[in-house]
């Protein structure tokens, strides 16, 4: 399924758990935190977490009480996944074993869908800081995620892996048709008679500088002429501009009156 055709699968947020296995930082904790909160996710499981402290959490991920008020805690990731239809790992070493690798952006369709089958949650395992997951925690997992990164510097901070997991799902269901920012005022496309007008306009304005000198005119405009046009002007814009060519004739003027 690509992501046109996902765009709307919803994103099941009580569906998708996100599970941090023996995390050593508290600050890490609050960076998957803060993440998840940007990508709809809710559903935080730690496994024997080094530091937990959800003041100091809450402090850098502000924000983040709906997800801190319902964290789940267990001793062996097993128990944390007991529950999953589906558990998703995540690893940055390529290894020997035997697992079903995917990219996120590929996996995020199915793994939308299966989360929004009944049943248990999805889980989106993450391993420790400094070694990530091993293959006996892998072997849990029903497939592996690995991030395309430059092969020499592989391995993600583990808060950025999380946002890049989740944010593949976000894309694949709600935030595909998430419309992107628009200016507050709009304006048609600019005539042809405004175009040439802006033409003779920035024209005059060069001739009044003394911009060519030596060079060919007609060549410099035929250039000016191309830029404007694979700049697609709107009407507003192609005003602004002719009237800037006009303001700095008449600046020339008002300054060859001056005493």
């Amino acid at each position: 399924m690509s992501i046109d055709t996902a765009s709307t699968i919803p994103l099941p947020q009580d569906d998708i758990v996100v599970v941090l296995n023996e995390t050593q930082d508290l600050v890490n904790i609050a960076g998957a935190v803060r993440a998840m909160m940007n990508m709809g996710i809710r559903r935080l499981r730690l496994v024997r977490p080094v530091e937990y402290d959800a003041y100091r959490i809450a402090g850098i991920a502000h924000g983040s009480e709906p997800v801190l008020e319902r964290v789940e805690f267990f001793d062996t990731l097993r128990d944390a996944i007991a529950d999953a239809s589906h558990v998703v790992g995540t690893s940055a070493r390529r290894r020997t074993a035997t697992f079903v690798w995917q990219h996120p952006r590929d996996a995020a369709p199915d793994i939308l869908a299966l989360a929004g089958a009944g049943g248990g949650p999805v889980a989106l395992v993450f391993g420790r800081e400094d070694k990530g997951l091993s293959n006996e925690d892998l072997d849990l997992c029903d497939r592996v995620l690995t991030v395309p990164t430059d092969p020499r510097h592989s391995s993600l901070n583990l808060a950025q892996a999380v946002l890049l997991v989740c944010y593949e799902l976000w894309l694949a269901g709600p935030g595909a048709a998430a419309a992107l920012p628009r200016a507050r005022k709009s304006a048609p496309p600019a005539a042809a008679e405004e175009m040439l007008s802006l033409f003779e306009q920035v024209e005059r304005a060069l001739a009044a500088i003394d911009f060519f000198k030596t060079r060919n005119p007609d060549a410099i405009m035929r250039t000016v002429r191309a830029i404007a046009r694979r700049a697609r002007l709107d009407s507003r814009e192609a005003g602004l501009l002719r009237a800037m060519a006009f303001e700095v004739q008449n600046y020339l003027k008002r300054l060859a009156t001056r005493p």
